[in-house]
């Protein structure tokens, strides 16, 4: 059996600070935002300095808010899988 000291306790390390964590992790990520009008998804950074439109029917899916951004109404979202 291998003593893996380093890494200890794994669910408690990632409820440390993201700078004080053994291995840094970001916090942001990309979601998948899903337009409530025409139902076409697409990709935006969660934490974008830039409010993000619909490519098809120009709706305004998000907009900053110095930190993450904040999603408009009725629209849906899910965080994208590493592959």
């Amino acid at each position: 059996m291998i003593n893996n000291s380093v890494f200890k306790d794994e669910e408690k390390d990632r409820m440390n600070h993201k700078i004080k964590r053994l291995i840094p992790t970001p916090e942001s990520y990309f979601m998948q935002v899903k337009c409530p009008q025409c139902e076409n998804i697409t990709l935006v950074f969660s934490h974008s300095q830039s409010s993000m439109t619909c490519k098809s029917c120009s709706k305004i899916l998000c907009y900053p808010t110095g930190g993450k951004v904040k999603l408009t109404c009725g629209v849906f979202f899910s965080k994208q899988i590493k592959n």
